[in-house]
């Protein structure tokens, strides 16, 4: 134990020496939040996709490896799909527009955009971005008290603290760039921890039969790539489900913030292949591992129950401890808390700046000028910092039988749902019009809480839409009706001729 707080406590202070030789950047608003458009393919590449895969690689998809078997791939395709999309026909365009535009938030790009006469929609974008990053960074909390209960045995309450604590010293001196920095860190740590796992652990394994043996002798259904039930349209939905998970990449606030921070966009066809191999080494690895740890434990006469209980959490936490000397062991907690701290730090920004930026400065505070505001965003970092640890905690005592993956999609769907169809739409569509985005958002906004909550519970097609979850639906909702509203209220010729 006194080995892995030592690994701990390096990992840290690793961080904590980025956040300071990053403050001596931090000069202005712009250095705070984008690093003052100065950052490289490498840090960008690591920290985007560090920053969207977040714990639920680590600790949610093992654990829907090892419950779903060989359907749980079609994650991988999907996020694969979305990257290569992202980075190949929208990063460039939007790097080119919102450099044009001098914008150093997603508001921002909006706004100049749509050459918005009004603060409605700054204030729009801004609301809806402040609360699903809440809830996204509360799930991440959450997985980080769940990280140090199971894999240190520090109290749940006590975990989340620390990580609290440590991510919010690093951010609050450094900004955009100590996140920025700290994500590419520790994303190389998350790619060679997740990489190297389940080759480890399949030279340890007794193989016996082989794994799809394995998976068939504890549940046929496992080694069903094109799902696991007998009803051929709720496999559909499920293969949807999983892979639509992919459609958050292609506008989602954390990560096109990385676009804008780029230095030029030669450097975004360098990032792109990092991009693409991270997502699809880390990610396979992730449900590989899920898998593997299925058979072993099963074989060993594990209880089921330990390695599925909480949606299969515990399945990283097991293996490591199985086939991993203890030195090893502490490098992995670091790596579990790496992906889970990169989502945070940049979520926490980026909350920041909707709070700083568009609405205090922008509609309350336009006399203020960007470098006063520096000691406003730090003070408005952590009263989101704290808002979403209440927040965490109170899931933990109200639901203790949770599963961490699809609270965490929660979030991500939110945030992808309003935003990913109005960067689409904006980027590629010249009839795209102010109110059209408007009603996007709300659209989007308003129909992952009712797909999660109404129609998920309907009787006949709530289990459908279970599988399917919430992000395809919201998001093809705000596209239409994005669409049509453009189409009812279209722009003004000269409003056509300058965007």
């Amino acid at each position: 134990m006194i080995t892995k707080f030592i690994v701990l406590a390096i990992y840290v202070s690793i961080l904590f020496l980025i956040g300071i030789l990053a403050s001596r950047r931090v000069k202005s608003m712009s250095d705070y939040y984008l690093g003052g458009k100065k950052m490289g393919f490498w840090a960008v590449a690591f920290s985007a996709r560090a920053t969207g895969e977040s714990g639920w690689l680590l600790i949610g998809l093992t654990g829907m490896g090892a419950m779903a078997g060989y359907s749980a791939y079609w994650v991988v395709v999907g996020e694969l799909l979305g990257v290569f999309i992202s980075w190949q026909y929208m990063a460039k365009l939007f790097k080119k527009r919102s450099d044009e535009y001098k914008a150093i938030t997603i508001p921002d790009y909006l706004q100049s955009h749509f050459k918005s006469s009004t603060n409605t929609l700054r204030i729009i974008s801004a609301s809806t971005l402040v609360v699903f990053v809440v809830i996204y960074v509360a799930s991440q909390m959450d997985v980080t008290g769940i990280a140090f209960e199971s894999m240190l045995n520090v109290d749940y309450k006590i975990g989340a603290l620390i990580g609290f604590g440590i991510v919010l010293v690093y951010i609050f001196v450094g900004g955009f760039v100590a996140a920025v920095w700290s994500d590419m860190f520790q994303g190389i740590l998350m790619f060679f921890g997740l990489v190297l796992l389940p080759i480890v652990v399949w030279f340890s394994m007794d193989h016996g039969a082989g794994i799809t043996e394995g998976l068939n002798a504890i549940d046929p259904t496992l080694t069903q790539v094109m799902g696991r039930s007998d009803d051929g349209l709720m496999n559909l939905f499920t293969i949807l489900g999983f892979s639509m998970i992919g459609l958050g990449f292609l506008g989602s606030p954390q990560v096109y913030v990385r676009f804008m921070s780029i230095k030029s966009e030669n450097e975004i066809d360098k990032g792109k292949w990092v991009a693409l191999l991270f997502t699809l080494l880390t990610d396979a690895a992730a449900v590989t591992i899920g898998i593997l740890a299925r058979v072993y434990f099963t074989d060993s006469g594990q209880d089921p129950e330990a390695v599925l209980g909480n949606g299969g959490e515990n399945v990283l936490s097991m293996i490591t401890n199985e086939f991993l000397p203890t030195i090893l062991v502490a490098i992995f907690i670091a790596i579990v808390l790496s992906a889970i701290m990169s989502t945070i730090d940049s979520l926490l920004i980026l909350a920041s700046s909707a709070i700083t930026r568009d609405f205090y400065q922008k509609i309350f505070r336009p006399d203020l000028k960007d470098e006063d505001l520096t000691k406003f965003s730090r003070l408005v970092t952590v009263a989101m910092a704290i808002i979403a640890l209440g927040i965490a905690i109170l899931l933990y005592n109200l639901y203790p039988d949770r599963q961490v993956f699809w609270i965490m999609i929660f979030g991500w769907s939110g945030i992808a749902a309003t935003f990913c169809p109005v960067i689409i739409l904006s980027l590629f569509w010249k009839g795209y019009t102010e109110k059209g985005a408007i009603a996007s958002m709300i659209t989007g906004f308003f129909s992952v809480i009712f797909f999660k909550f109404v129609v998920s519970n309907m009787e006949g097609i709530g289990d459908y839409f279970k599988e399917l979850d919430v992000l395809a639906p919201s998001f093809a909702l705000a596209m239409i009706v994005g669409y049509i509203v453009s189409k009812i209220f279209p722009a003004k010729n000269d409003e056509k001729e300058s965007s």
